[in-house]
Parts: structure tokens; sequence; C-alpha cells
């Protein structure tokens, strides 16, 4: 069922400008700066006004790209629209540096508030926890920023409810009042957020972020039993071939094909009824989407306002059965039974 279509809560995904995500081994394929420049301008006219992005998507060109973009916008575009960055992917590092200590983020920010041309960053990301570097250490930093005006709020990525947690207690007031969202995969077949930490999220004042919500475009319907991945997806990379991979099981592609009548009888796509089902849940606050296509930019924001019946809900609960969820990727820093480093005393 169609609804009001809720755009807000839509930020619109910049992490195949330049190459997909931060893996420098897929720098040549994503998004070339003109399709970006063009995906962009369709966001915009659909009524997208939050941009999500990184330090280290495509080595720097998502923020540049977007930068560009903005700039030639307008000054009351630019005044309403929110930019989200983030810093602490290790591609993003140098080698013998940590990701998160304090000198790292002091350099990225500045790098990051050049390329997106703008004085302040509106919601700056932990993009992951490097688990060497003292909590302490990257909060002081975040909180130095804050108070040089360089960042409005901060939030944490790909992070656990003992990670959440922990900056709650060790970021104390000034800087826990700027501590604002969470931003974790969460999609069909990746929920186990569900259980505890969107409603922990929701009962402190956190607005939780999904990303993934298509899990990388398997739950557009592409990936066939026995069919070698399309050419133009992300399976047929050879660096992301491994991860999908652990995703492209037999019984996962059935599941997902046994989604389609239902989608095909509430008159909507895979991708529309993939969308719906994340945004259904009203303490989850956005969803970023990314797109290839400008259609799929209008397509995305049309889910924003379908509206699922707890008959259509419990039918896709049924369909997925027991097939089990994405298993987390390990951290390229996390150590077994690591949580965070504390700083010596």
């Amino acid at each position: 069922m169609l609804g009001p279509a809720d755009v807000q809560r839509i930020w619109f995904g910049c992490g195949n400008f330049g190459g997909i995500g931060s893996s420098p081994k897929l720098r040549d394929a994503g998004d070339s700066a003109a399709t970006a420049l063009e995906l962009l301008d369709h966001a915009r006219r659909v009524g997208l006004y939050r941009f999500d992005t990184a330090n280290s998507y495509g080595g720097g060109a998502s923020e540049i790209i977007l930068g560009q973009w903005l700039r030639a916008q307008g000054a009351a575009f630019v005044r309403d629209a929110q930019i989200a960055t983030k810093v602490g992917n290790p591609h993003g590092c140098p080698p013998g540096e940590t990701p998160l200590s304090a000198a790292q983020i002091a350099h990225h920010l500045d790098v990051s508030l050049t390329r997106l041309g703008v004085e302040r960053i509106d919601l700056y990301y932990v993009h992951e926890f490097d688990r060497v570097t003292p909590l302490e250490e990257t909060l002081g930093a975040l909180a130095c920023a804050t108070e040089a005006g360089k960042i409005d709020r901060f939030g944490i990525s790909n992070a656990s409810l003992a990670d959440v947690r922990a900056v709650r207690e060790l970021a104390g007031d000034s800087l826990g009042a700027r501590f604002a969202y969470v931003q974790n995969e969460y999609n069909l077949l990746a929920a186990a957020d569900a259980e505890e930490l969107i409603p922990y999220c929701a009962g402190h004042g956190l607005r939780y972020t999904a990303f993934s919500p298509l899990a990388g475009g398997f739950l557009t319907g592409k990936y066939r039993t026995g069919e070698a991945p399309p050419p133009d997806s992300r399976a047929a990379h050879e660096e992301m071939g491994q991860p999908m991979a652990l995703l492209m099981t037999d019984e996962r592609i059935e599941a997902v094909d046994r989604l389609r009548p239902i989608a095909e009888q509430e008159g909507l796509t895979l991708v529309e009824l993939a969308l719906a089902w994340v945004l259904r849940r009203s303490e989850l606050a956005s969803a970023i989407v990314g797109a290839s296509r400008p259609e799929q930019v209008h397509a995305n924001a049309k889910a924003s306002g379908i509206e699922l019946s707890s008959e259509t809900v419990a039918a896709i609960d049924q369909a997925l059965g027991d097939v089990p969820i994405k298993d987390p990727l390990p951290a390229p820093f996390a150590k077994p039974g690591v949580t965070h480093r504390a700083a010596q005393r």
C-alpha cells in the first residue's frame, strides 16, 4: 500500500562514487564523476537532501564529487542539506598509524571539510572502531572537533551494543549531547540489531540508521541459483566476490525467490518490498540507499512511502523461514574478545 513518501528518512548513499566503498582495488568499479553528478541531480529532484559519504570512499573521490556538486547548488540548498561523512576506515590510514588516533582524526577531518567545501560537517561518524586506539583518545579528538565548530553531531558505525554503551559512558555530558546516530547494516538478511540494539537506541535518544538495506544488491533478485552473477553486479568483481559468496548461498537465493510473489501481489518490486520492510520500523530513524541509475533514485524515494500490512510482514517472515542471516565480516582491527582498549593510566 502506498502512503505519503517520507523522503526525510532516506540518506542518499555516495559509497559508489569513484569506487565501490573504500577498497583501493575497486577504484575503477564505481560510478564516474559524470554519472555521480547526474545521480545527485536526480536525488535533489525527488526531494532528497541528506547525503552520506566517507573520507575513504573511492580514495576520497566521493567527498570530492559531492563537494563539487554542493558548490553548484546554491547557498540556500547547502544550508538546508545534511552531510554525513566518516573517519576510521583502515584504507584511509597510512601504514604504521591507527585510524582513530587523535592525529588521524584531526587530519582527515580537515581534509573532508576541504573536499566537501563546507565549514562544518553535520554528522561525523566513526566508520569502524580500530580496537587499538584507546576510546578515550578517539572521543577526545571528537570533543575538540565539536568545540572548534568543525562538526555538529557525531555517530558510530559498524557498532555493537557494547560499543554504544561504552561511548555513552565515556563521552560525558557535553560530548554525549552530540552523540546522535548509530549506523549499522540492517536488512531482511541482517536483522540481528532488531532484538536489542535498535530498541536500546530508541530508548536512549539515538537515531539508528540502516546501511545496505538491499544487502549489497542481493535483495534486488539479480542473483540466480546456478547462474553467473550479472557482469555489472558487485559479485562479479573479484575483490567483492568472496564477501558476496558468503551471502550468496542457495538457501538465501531461494528465500529471495519466495519473496517475489509477495512483492507482485502488493504491486511492488523486490527493491520496494525490501526497503519498505526496513523502513516499517518506527524506531528506525532512517536508511542509506544508493543508486547506480536515475530511475533507481526515484524508486528508492517511492519506497519511503510504502506501508506494509501486518499480513504482508507475516508473509515475508514465513517466506524467509529459518534462512541464516548474514554473518558480519570481521573488521580488520578486530581482536577476539576485545571491545575497546582502555587508555593507559
